[in-house]
């Protein structure tokens, strides 16, 4: 059965033209650290690729730290900044259980998913905060966030600002700024959404801003982030950013086609369907909705057996579907949330896989909803 892969939000394939460089750098021997020439070749590789990275987000090479994940890069950006955090209630694990476990403040949000500007400028005001993180777009809903605006406000009011763009890299244009036009201060991303490998992501943080390392060891980079430096890991992430912001908008206008008809198949699919917050700003490549009285899993399910890949929303955890915290904090009551289902697309994506949508999901529908209805 040919498979229908919609779900690149989640992890999208090794791009073709990053496969090449990727395998080339692996080829080479050598610590980037080491003195002998084998460890300079690599060290060169791995820095000629943080180069590439800055220029091509706009940020000076210093700026660049590699890192394993996104993941890794929000623990790193939260961590290290000493001081209370500040952030929302629809963040990704990474962001929002960090600062939780750091006992930092979680604030609610509007209906469609959004903080405005106003409500973090009288929350700072009640109580100033060291750091507001807040997603650049939402890794279920695809919600854009105002992160320029919101950052005036955090910067206003004396704290850091730090954005969590895993889901914007490549898909929106990000205006990250520098020196005194500066406007984000610490930005994670990943890798493995935009075609490259996983296991490689990137924290970008202005080095004026000191930040205590939450791993000890050698201090390979700024004395922040120890362990060896991961040179095919760092070729393979410029070659991704090389073709995900060369071809930004090409893909945006692609993605933003397929997600129009998307979105028209799913609500002639059942008219009780809910587009996500539909008058919000959203990503070109994320399509959320939500389909009332449907048993989640079923849904996803019966896709899957047509050979149809997509997902609840984030990525499961150990394998298990769990009620969307996003969509609770949207105010969707329980039997909405429930029928959540998202489509995202990436370089693979085309018209055929909206179609075998289209030809599918108003029988897994059904099916979900007599399973629901047990």
């Amino acid at each position: 059965m040919v498979r229908h892969y919609l779900d690149h939000a989640a992890t999208s394939p090794l791009h073709p033209q990053v496969r090449e460089p990727y395998l080339q750098a692996l080829e080479s021997v050598g610590n980037p650290s080491a003195l002998h020439s084998s460890g300079r070749r690599a060290r060169t590789l791995f820095a000629d690729a943080i180069d590439e990275i800055a220029q091509l987000l706009g940020v000076p090479s210093s700026w660049v730290i590699l890192t394993c994940s996104g993941t890794e890069a929000d623990n790193l950006a939260l961590r290290g900044v000493n001081g209370e955090v500040v952030t929302t209630a629809t963040e990704h694990p990474a962001v929002l259980e960090t600062a939780q476990a750091l006992g930092g403040r979680i604030l609610p949000v509007s209906a469609d998913g959004t903080l405005t500007p106003d409500a973090l400028a009288q929350e700072l005001a009640a109580r100033p905060a060291s750091l507001v993180s807040v997603h650049a777009v939402n890794n279920e809903t695809g919600v854009v966030q105002d992160v320029s605006a919101l950052a005036e406000v955090a910067h206003s009011y004396g704290a850091r600002f730090h954005t969590d763009a895993v889901q914007a890299i490549g898909h929106i244009p990000l205006d990250i700024g520098v020196g005194t036009q500066r406007q984000l201060d610490l930005v994670s991303l990943s890798g493995h959404k935009i075609g490259a490998p996983v296991g490689v992501g990137a924290l970008l943080c202005d080095p004026d801003l000191p930040l205590t390392p939450h791993m000890t060891g050698g201090g390979q980079q700024r004395q922040v982030r120890s362990g060896t430096l991961d040179a095919p890991g760092a070729v393979a992430l410029a070659a991704a950013l090389r073709v995900a912001v060369g071809s930004l908008a090409e893909n945006a206008a692609r993605y933003e086609k397929l997600a129009r008809e998307l979105r028209r198949v799913i609500c002639e699919a059942d008219d009780r369907a809910v587009l996500t917050a539909a008058d919000a700003p959203h990503a070109p490549h994320i399509v959320h909705s939500c389909v009332p009285d449907c048993n989640q899993d079923a849904l996803l399910f019966v896709l899957d057996s047509q050979g149809i890949d997509a997902s609840g929303g984030s990525a499961c955890q150990a394998g298990v579907t769990e009620d969307s915290h996003v969509l609770r904090a949207m105010g969707y009551p329980v039997n909405v949330r429930r029928g959540a289902i998202r489509f995202s697309f990436g370089h693979t994506s085309g018209e055929e896989d909206v179609s075998r949508v289209a030809n599918c999901l108003p029988e897994a529908i059904r099916a979900a909803r007599r399973i629901e209805s047990l």
